[in-house]
């Protein structure tokens, strides 16, 4: 039986809390915990997932420390401790154990399996396509 988690491998319990927003950045656009963490170079769900165990008061720290490493959100600067309470109050209490080994083999792994790399060559090939398919009609008489 095919995994149904082939096409989202990373927990669903932790979408509430990567998806949030930590503020707007210069540009006033809308920035997500997913997107700064992946801006400071860590991946979002391992650092998620490690959050999830060290609890809430220690996640709390570890992530007001993280905010006040990226400068891309102004408000952040004077305000990373409540913002990082907020966001720690969005991670899950404490995640089936299912959901930490499929984080686990996710970060692990570093890769998607056999059916990732075969989603992933099918998107390719229907960019390519694509790409093809509007070059050539563009061309006339």
């Amino acid at each position: 039986m095919a995994n149904p988690n082939v096409l989202n491998p990373h927990p669903p319990e932790f979408d509430r809390f990567l998806y949030a927003s930590v503020g707007e950045d210069r540009n006033g656009y809308v920035v997500t915990v997913l997107s700064t963490l992946a801006r400071l170079g860590l991946d979002p769900w391992k650092e998620t997932a490690e959050l999830v165990a060290l609890g809430r008061d220690a996640a709390r720290a570890r992530l007001g420390t993280l905010l006040t490493r990226f400068p891309d959100v102004p408000t952040l600067e004077s305000d990373h401790g409540r913002v990082a309470g907020d966001l720690s109050q969005l991670l899950p209490e404490s995640p089936p154990s299912q959901t930490l080994k499929r984080a686990a083999s996710t970060v692990a792994d570093g890769r998607l399996g056999k059916s990732g790399v075969i989603w992933t060559i099918l998107a390719i090939v229907f960019l390519l396509y694509q790409v093809m398919s509007t070059v050539g009609s563009g061309s006339g008489p």
